[in-house]
């Protein structure tokens, strides 16, 4: 345990922020299921409208630093991949 008090003081905003980062990517992480759900029923619509969440949750968590710029490129293509593929 830190002695000083701005040491202190950094431990527990690491800890707020932490929580923050698992809460956000949490939500991320339902809204992923949310879509391949969406894609696995076969449902156009609710796919376009999930993808579409999920997308945006993932450039908020890439900008944020939660996840790696590439991964969520990584990710949203895959997404755009399957979304195309039900539509043809």
């Amino acid at each position: 345990m830190p002695n000083i008090k701005s040491a202190k003081k950094r431990v527990k905003v690491i800890e707020k922020k932490t929580l923050q980062n698992k809460m956000f990517k949490s939500s991320m992480k339902t809204e992923v299921k949310k879509y391949n759900a969406a894609v696995a029923s076969g449902d156009v619509a609710a796919a376009e409208a999930a993808y579409k969440a999920a997308t945006k949750k993932i450039d908020v968590a890439a900008s944020k630093g939660i996840i790696h710029k590439n991964a969520a490129a990584r990710k949203k293509s895959q997404f755009t991949k399957a979304l195309n593929g039900m539509q043809k």
